[in-house]
């Protein structure tokens, strides 16, 4: 076989490697579609007021007003795993939830998930929409800006939550 048609067989074998690898790749630096309640289809999305709501590498948050105070809804993008709970103001734009022992601090600068005052992981926004606290250096648009609310007593449901939705469905794309 002459030279050049090896070295066109490889070129041609490279640029088949290169497109199959994008394709199998997250996308990355595309914010997910969003509108004034958050996230279009998406748990990260409230049925009311949005507070703020953002992404992270590997989570999408919302924090809504809701008739009784604050709620915190969150998503794990890489497989839909969905958290709904009550949310308390913690001041200075901060919001709180707390599940089993874990608790989820929202702010605008990032979202922390702590125990015991150790925190387990520290994810900082790629997308974020809400006001700005001091600390933070990430973009804002328009949202409500909101005080403190009292702490909600509201027990979590046992219920489970249906599969994903489509926005939320991760993995390889």
């Amino acid at each position: 076989m002459p030279s050049h048609a090896i070295r066109a067989a490889g070129v041609a074998a490279a640029a088949a490697c290169a497109a199959l690898l994008l394709t199998a790749l997250p996308q990355a630096g595309a914010a997910p579609s969003f509108d004034s309640q958050g996230y279009v289809d998406s748990t990260a999305r409230c049925s009311d007021t949005a507070v703020l709501f953002g992404s992270t590498d590997s989570s999408r948050v919302a924090i809504c007003k809701t008739s009784s105070g604050y709620e915190y809804r969150g998503v794990r993008v890489r497989d839909g795993a969905k958290l709904i709970l009550p949310a308390s103001g913690g001041g200075g734009g901060s919001y709180t939830a707390i599940n089993d022992g874990i608790t989820y601090t929202v702010s605008s600068s990032s979202l922390v998930v702590s125990s015991g005052g150790g925190v387990i992981r520290k994810e900082s926004w790629v997308d974020f929409h809400g006001p700005q606290t001091s600390q933070s250096s990430t973009t804002s648009s328009s949202a409500p800006t909101t005080s403190t609310a009292p702490t909600s007593t509201t027990p979590t449901s046992t219920t489970p939550l249906g599969p994903p939705l489509p926005a939320e469905v991760g993995g390889g794309r």
